[in-house]
């Protein structure tokens, strides 16, 4: 019986209007259960730090469901979580930054890398994908989350644009760099050396 009901949801409007007139709580767990993986992976971008971005997806989910109900649809609803996400992982990183300046100590409650590796973020080869974010890291703000969006969420360049405000064909160019510089430092990378031996 649950499986029915799992799935008798099936569009953001059906899931918006259940949680406005039906039952609440279980349209908002949908609606979490689909959107999670990608709040998530925006906000650990931003904040690299898993500690971090569990906290910013909890705040943005908290925030969306408090204004569902007057979601307008100008955008998207991932549009929306998008923007929400950005905000939240603003405020944090503000803060953030505002204990670091006062603390003396080794700074370890700031801890940007965490060695734990969520199911979401796994590939085959954990040591390659801990070399691979690290040649994320590398590229410039908007090349990084524009290939991230493109990339991992496998979002068309109109989506990104409506989220980033950037035009599609400067899209198009920050992807375009992104990839060459990405294939860039793997080509120097001990990966495709071995690779190369294979």
């Amino acid at each position: 019986m649950m499986y029915s009901l799992t799935y008798a949801l099936n569009t953001d409007q059906e899931i918006i209007k259940e949680y406005c007139t039906g039952d609440s709580n279980r349209a908002a767990t949908l609606f979490v259960r689909k959107y999670q993986k990608f709040v998530y992976s925006a906000a650990l971008r931003y904040l690299r730090s898993h500690d971090d971005a569990d906290d910013a997806a909890q705040e943005v989910f908290i925030r969306a469901l408090k204004n569902l109900k007057n979601f307008r649809g100008d955008s998207s609803i991932q549009t929306w979580l998008y923007r929400i996400t950005l905000n939240v992982c603003t405020s944090i990183s503000r803060k953030r930054k505002f204990v670091s300046f006062f603390t003396h100590d080794d700074g370890s409650e700031i801890e940007l890398v965490s060695d734990s590796i969520t199911p979401q973020q796994q590939f085959e080869n954990k040591d390659f994908e801990k070399h691979f974010e690290a040649m994320l890291r590398q590229l410039p703000e908007k090349q990084r989350e524009t290939f991230a969006l493109r990339y991992f969420e496998e979002l068309s360049y109109e989506e990104i644009s409506k989220m980033l405000g950037t035009s599609v064909g400067g899209l198009k160019a920050n992807y375009f760099q992104a990839v060459q510089k990405l294939a860039k430092l793997l080509k120097n990378s001990e990966f495709m050396q071995k690779w190369e031996r294979i």
